[in-house]
């Protein structure tokens, strides 16, 4: 089971709009080696784990990655 606290795990402040930087951004979130793509990849191969150990870890991971996923979001809605 998960906990969804309403803060991020590292505060994001934008001083200033910047659409070049967003679209950059853009790429790391769904790009094809960003951190949705990601996430989605741990957390699926955890149901193809027969060792329960390492289901857990992937489990941890893709967590992790989805919430790098919600830092860059708000990151690319401020700029």
């Amino acid at each position: 089971m998960w906990i969804y606290e309403k803060k991020l795990i590292y505060p994001v402040m934008v001083t200033r709009p910047d659409p070049a930087m967003a679209r950059r951004l853009q790429m790391l979130l769904g790009g094809a080696s960003g951190e949705f793509t990601a996430s989605t990849t741990y957390l699926n191969q955890r149901y193809c784990m027969p060792v329960s150990c390492v289901r857990a870890l992937l489990t941890d991971i893709g967590t992790e990655e989805l919430s790098h996923v919600e830092m860059l979001s708000v990151m690319i809605t401020g700029l």
